[in-house]
């Protein structure tokens, strides 16, 4: 068993170029994506600001943060936010506290109302248990605000491509069959088919009912990443035609499915459960050992508006995670509880503004 890092062993640092940052992030515990220099940087060309926070250990390094700040106006302070992060050995209790001890303290000096994390750590283990009681000690908060989804499926690549195949439930395994004796192919997308897979995306957006940002938007997050080599667009056509979309985004031997698209034609070839096989092929090939299937219910109730996104996905055969989830640490009480109260009536009102239109 390695050593744990103490309090006094180690030492951080904002200094840091982008290739040493994600490379040390991507040797640490639970990196992710969303913590990676690209996330960041694409972030700070709509309000926020990263910084890069690295512990090293005799300067090796132990633990990571990329924290995203916006002010909220001159007067109002601002917000921290580590997305999926930090990125560390959660089991290593001290080393957790001393990287909350940084996070605390540079909120303080952001004059920020409170800063949140997400990491991606299991609810139902001994260590995120450990976790949530840490965090609980310390004041932290479980937060109303979970911007990104607390639940996911995830497929175990380590297994042979016949064995992910079988894992799978019978009537996918066919539907995947059936879409390739259809005549359903799938390609690699390249920058190029940026136009082409906005437009699949905002079409499903209208068609089932959610809130996406504008153009612009995503050809620069899907186009950062496409172009750094990070994220690959899959299209399946049919016949000529676009019939759906996934953008795999991958980092550190992990694959995410960020964004998916599907057009109302030719859905009876089963175009969707071609693009997740060959998405977990490739995924495969990149030698990624997780395929995270980002997103799935707060609770498993027929009630929840991912319950039909849940199905689709569970019928790949993957494992149900449940997420420790959000937490805040409230540096302005007042201000935390004003922020806390009015934001979700803001976006609400926004959510509401996007379908008048």
């Amino acid at each position: 068993m390695k050593p744990r890092i103490t309090f006094h062993e180690s030492r951080f640092t904002n200094h840091v170029s982008r290739a040493e940052w994600d490379t040390a992030l991507a040797h640490l515990p639970n990196a992710h994506i969303l913590q990676s220099w690209e996330w960041g940087t694409f972030k700070s060309r709509y309000g926020w600001r990263p910084t890069r926070y690295l512990w090293l250990d005799e300067d090796r390094p132990c633990a990571a943060a990329s924290a995203l700040t916006r002010r909220l106006g001159r007067w109002f302070g601002a917000v921290t936010y580590v997305p999926k992060g930090p990125a560390l050995d959660y089991g290593d209790v001290p080393l957790l506290e001393h990287v909350l001890d940084a996070l605390e303290n540079v909120a303080r000096e952001e004059r920020a109302l409170f800063v949140k994390i997400d990491p991606d750590v299991r609810m139902d283990t001994a260590e995120g248990q450990a976790v949530v009681t840490v965090l609980r000690r310390r004041g932290w908060r479980t937060s109303r605000e979970q911007v990104q989804f607390r639940n996911t499926i995830l497929i175990d690549m380590t297994h042979s491509l016949d064995d992910i195949l079988a894992a799978m439930k019978s009537k996918w395994r066919y539907n995947v069959r059936l879409a390739v004796r259809k005549g359903v192919t799938v390609r690699r997308g390249t920058s190029a088919d940026l136009p082409l897979l906005y437009d699949m995306y905002a079409k499903t957006a209208d068609r089932d009912g959610f809130v996406i940002r504008p153009k612009e938007y995503y050809r620069d997050a899907w186009g950062t990443f496409i172009d750094a080599g990070m994220a690959q667009p899959l299209i399946a056509e049919g016949d000529g035609e676009p019939l759906g979309m996934v953008i795999i985004f991958h980092f550190a031997g992990r694959a995410w499915y960020m964004y998916g698209a599907s057009r109302s034609i030719q859905r009876e070839k089963m175009p969707n459960h071609l693009l997740q096989w060959e998405a977990m092929r490739w995924a495969k090939d990149q030698g990624c050992t997780v395929y995270d299937m980002w997103g799935a219910p707060d609770e498993l109730d027929e009630s929840d508006p991912l319950w039909g996104v849940y199905r689709f996905k569970q019928g790949f055969g993957g494992e149900f995670v449940r997420h420790i989830g959000a937490w805040d640490f409230p540096v302005s009480k007042p201000g935390y509880w004003l922020y806390a109260n009015t934001m979700p009536r803001v976006l609400e009102a926004k959510r509401w503004l996007y379908w008048q239109q």
